[in-house]
């Protein structure tokens, strides 16, 4: 993708137009995240329409809780596609706005119910939580990455026996115990990311991820409710020690991909 640069912004100009702070922008230069296209002789940074893309691109990982050094790894990724990433940034948001909006109905509803001006069903009270609502992340999964993918895994999981599925939920479950017991060894400890090696390979059951959707599904474990609810009957600290761990990992193998 090329862009032709149009304009050109001083630090003080970029900083008023994404409202960020200038010593942010400076300490992004410092660590390599976001570099300046020019110096002038009197010193002031100078930056064109290429690096006000990427400045949004690292915001919205910003907004994903990502580290510095996650998003770097990311950007600076030989096969990074900025217009793919986007679209899929669109597609995510897309899909919790969608969320959102059926948990907020549900509550309003829920209210009324309450107070007596509305009538719900049992059912009606949990239908953002549904069976219904699982097909509908489904489709959006579909969306969000290939869907032939998504298809050939569902299809792949369902033609598994009982006894086939109930073994990789055990599975599942005890790369979760096995993490738990080394939390108090720290993210980047070889036992946890060990450990993370596991939970990638058990995605295989299922799809499997690209470093960038590893990093979208540990994030997703505490942004979905349902997920951080699930991780919470374990420990209430788990799903963002992994989303912690999984960033290492990722981290790690950028490194080695380079």
């Amino acid at each position: 993708m090329v862009y032709h640069r149009t304009m050109s912004y001083t630090v003080k100009q970029l900083s008023k137009l994404a409202g960020v702070s200038v010593r942010t922008l400076h300490y992004y230069d410092e660590i390599g995240l976001l570099k300046p296209d020019s110096i002038r002789p009197n010193g002031y940074r100078e930056y064109g329409d290429e690096a006000v893309l990427k400045l949004q691109q690292i915001l919205f990982y910003r907004e994903l809780d990502l580290s510095l050094d996650v998003i770097k790894s990311v950007l600076n990724r030989p096969d990074f596609d900025a217009v793919a990433t986007l679209e899929a940034h669109r597609v995510s948001l897309q899909g919790r706005a969608a969320r959102l909006e059926r948990l907020l109905q549900t509550v309003d509803d829920t209210l009324l119910h309450m107070k007596g001006l509305k009538k719900m069903s049992p059912k009606e009270l949990f239908t953002a939580f549904s069976d219904e609502e699982q097909e509908q992340y489904a489709k959006e999964a579909e969306q969000m990455y290939d869907p032939a993918i998504v298809k050939e895994s569902n299809r792949k999981f369902k033609s598994l026996s009982a006894a086939e599925k109930q073994h990789i939920f055990d599975e599942g479950n005890q790369i979760y115990a096995d993490m738990l017991a080394v939390m108090p060894k720290g993210a980047g400890s070889p036992e946890v990311q060990a450990i993370v090696e596991r939970w990638r390979k058990h995605m295989d059951y299922f799809w499997t991820p690209k470093l960038d959707q590893l990093l979208g599904l540990a994030e997703l474990y505490n942004s979905d409710a349902r997920f951080k609810a699930n991780f919470d009957k374990i420990d209430a600290r788990l799903a963002d020690f992994m989303k912690e761990a999984v960033e290492v990992y990722v981290k790690r193998s950028t490194k080695n991909i380079k």
